[in-house]
């Protein structure tokens, strides 16, 4: 994990906070999808972290962020307002979503939780902590969610849009690993 978390850490520009696992790796091998704990701790701060998965390829990465600089989460938002089918599958990816974070927590997490009165956040909020189904937040987030799960919004953006990993001729991880040893 000492290589992987390094190359995430070169992935996001910084450490991931609460790293649990790699959920999913690119064709050429490296990260693409982590998960992260639903509750961190840090500098005996504590803090719920609604974001379970994290997209972490940067080829993605990029052109999720150019399809937001777009205005694409206006347009899925209409097509989410007109569709009752689609509102319906994307309500349900948020509940599978909160489900699956809430059963990550321990007993004593959960009454944590509890006393300081997030414990329904953590429990009914969707992805990226997001508490309207209608509205979307962060492609980013979603997709994540897509590569580790499959969901709703992924295949809507699979479909329209085509997102790839690296070609084979321009791994931008191999670049990433390179740095990371000529670093040592």
């Amino acid at each position: 994990m000492d290589r992987d978390q390094a190359i995430i850490e070169q992935q996001l520009g910084r450490p991931p906070r609460g790293l649990r696992n790699i959920e999913v790796r690119c064709p050429w091998g490296y990260p693409a999808v982590i998960r992260v704990a639903p509750l961190l701790t840090e500098n005996d701060e504590i803090e719920p972290f609604p974001t379970l998965f994290w997209l972490t390829c940067p080829i993605l990465r990029e052109q999720i962020s150019r399809l937001e600089e777009r205005g694409i989460i206006a347009q899925l938002e209409a097509e989410i307002a007109r569709d009752p089918d689609l509102r319906e599958r994307y309500a349900e990816d948020h509940r599978r979503y909160a489900q699956e974070r809430f059963a990550l927590l321990s007993t004593q997490e959960k009454e944590l939780l509890a006393e300081r009165g997030w414990l329904e956040a953590l429990r009914d909020r969707g992805i990226a902590g997001i508490a309207d189904f209608r509205s979307v937040k962060c492609l980013h987030a979603h997709y994540a969610h897509h590569l580790a799960r499959k969901s709703t919004l992924g295949r809507w953006l699979d479909k329209r849009f085509q997102l790839s990993w690296c070609p084979a001729d321009d791994i931008r991880c191999d670049k990433l690993a390179d740095k990371l040893r000529a670093d040592r």
